[in-house]
Formats: C-alpha cells, sequence, structure tokens
C-alpha cells in the first residue's frame, strides 16, 4: 500500500479541483446550520458549544486567547457534550454565534492532517475503493478524517500507545498528523473561524466512521510525500 501511495500523479485531477472548489451549501443560514449539526449528533457525535468569532478576536473573555473560535465555552465540555437532540436545538437557538465541538474518544477518533496532504490522500484512498467515513477541512490548512474511536478498555493496561495522540493544549507539537482520541475534540462543522475562514464538511457524517487504521498508512504516505521526505517509521502497532 505503502508503495502506491508514494507515487506522485502529474497535473491536477478533476476530483481536486472539485475537492478545492467544494463549499459548504447555504453556510451562513440559520436552518442549515442547525440541519447539519443535529446530523453530526444523529451519527453519533456528542456536541458541545464552543466559541466564535468576534472580528478578528475570539467571543470568549481571555486576553490574547491562542485558539480563538476553537475551543469550547464550558471546561465541562467532556461531561456536557451529548448526542440530545433537543439539547442542541436548544444551544443552537440561544447561543446563534456559536461553534460548537465534538469530543473524541468517546465514540469517534479524527486523524487531522495538513490539508494538501489529506486532499492527496482522501483521493487515493477513494480511487482505491476503501471506506472512507466523515471527512471536513478545517481553517484553510488542515482536513479531518472522523474514524471509529480505538476505544476505552476496562483494563487500562490493554490501552496501546500512540506517540500522535493529541490534545488541544499539544497541537503546536504535531505539525503532521494529530489523532485526537481521548480528551480531545475538534471543531465540528458549520464552524466560523477568524478571518473569514470555516470549518466545512467534504463528506458528510452519513458516512459510516472507518476503522482509523484502515486510513493511516494513506495518510503518513501523503504527509511524507508532501513534505519531501520519507515515511518514518510506525509510531503505532499496526496489529493488535
Amino acid at each position: 500500500m505503502g508503495a502506491e501511495f508514494g507515487r506522485r500523479t502529474g497535473g491536477q485531477s478533476r476530483f481536486s479541483q472539485w475537492l478545492r472548489a467544494r463549499r459548504p451549501k447555504d453556510a451562513g443560514d440559520e436552518g442549515s446550520r442547525e440541519a447539519l449539526l443535529l446530523a453530526a449528533a444523529a451519527a453519533g457525535l456528542p456536541l458541545a458549544p464552543a466559541a466564535h468569532p468576534a472580528g478578528y478576536r475570539c467571543s470568549c473573555d481571555r486576553i490574547g486567547c491562542p485558539t480563538p473560535a476553537r475551543h469550547p465555552i464550558s471546561f465541562a465540555w467532556q461531561t456536557q457534550s451529548t448526542t440530545d437532540r433537543g439539547q442542541i436545538q436548544r444551544w443552537a437557538e440561544h447561543q446563534p454565534e456559536a461553534n460548537f465541538i465534538t469530543a473524541t474518544g468517546m465514540v469517534h477518533d479524527v486523524l487531522d492532517v495538513p490539508l494538501e496532504a489529506g486532499r492527496s490522500a482522501l483521493e487515493r484512498l477513494l480511487a482505491a475503493g476503501v471506506e472512507v467515513g466523515p471527512v471536513a477541512e478545517s481553517g484553510g490548512n488542515r482536513m479531518m478524517f472522523f474514524t471509529a474511536t480505538r476505544g476505552t478498555p476496562e483494563d487500562e493496561d490493554e490501552w496501546w500507545p500512540c506517540e500522535l495522540d493529541c490534545h488541544p493544549e499539544t497541537t503546536d507539537e504535531h505539525p503532521g498528523l494529530r489523532w485526537h482520541c481521548r480528551g480531545s475534540y475538534v471543531l465540528v462543522p458549520p464552524a466560523r473561524l477568524p478571518g473569514e475562514l470555516d470549518v466545512h464538511w467534504v463528506r458528510g457524517p452519513e458516512h459510516p466512521l472507518p476503522e482509523p487504521l484502515t486510513l493511516l498508512e494513506a495518510l503518513t504516505d501523503a504527509i511524507a510525500q508532501h513534505a519531501g521526505a520519507e515515511p518514518e517509521s510506525a509510531a503505532w502497532p499496526l496489529r493488535g
């Protein structure tokens, strides 16, 4: 698989051009916003309200917020996160400008990669017939692949460590692939960011969540290719 995904292709395919041109329909419409949030919740993604842009700043009270419009409103976001339709409708109605985060490591994980590498990997995965789940573009520079979670076994010793695990406070330490699992979160579409950037679906939450290892090699190969480097040795076990 690595050799296949390591090949460079000349020029842009129609698929790549379509991806670059794709933007959410009626992203600013409130009805569309609520419908997209409810669709994410119906797919099992637990949601909680997040900050939103206030000009080029964050809506929170923190001076010099390091992650403007990208963080939950409440420190209790992990317990607050829910798929309850009524609660999400109330939040959306009473906080019309709020973004929403989805807590990872409960039902789903997110493999978060640089945008160009993600687009390349997505094209090749689909061309190879690999089942790819929901995919979102974030902030004009990242692509997020939503997958099934690795789970939370009763015996903590069974939890296999991963050097790619990413938490909100460690994103700068993972410029390549970030694996959002327990204790982390990502913005769920539709979301607005400062500078007229956004988070939007490329493939919606109606697609079933795949196992993360079915995508991992393609993503790491694409990252290495776009960085002009050979893939590093795996930082995860490929067999259980």
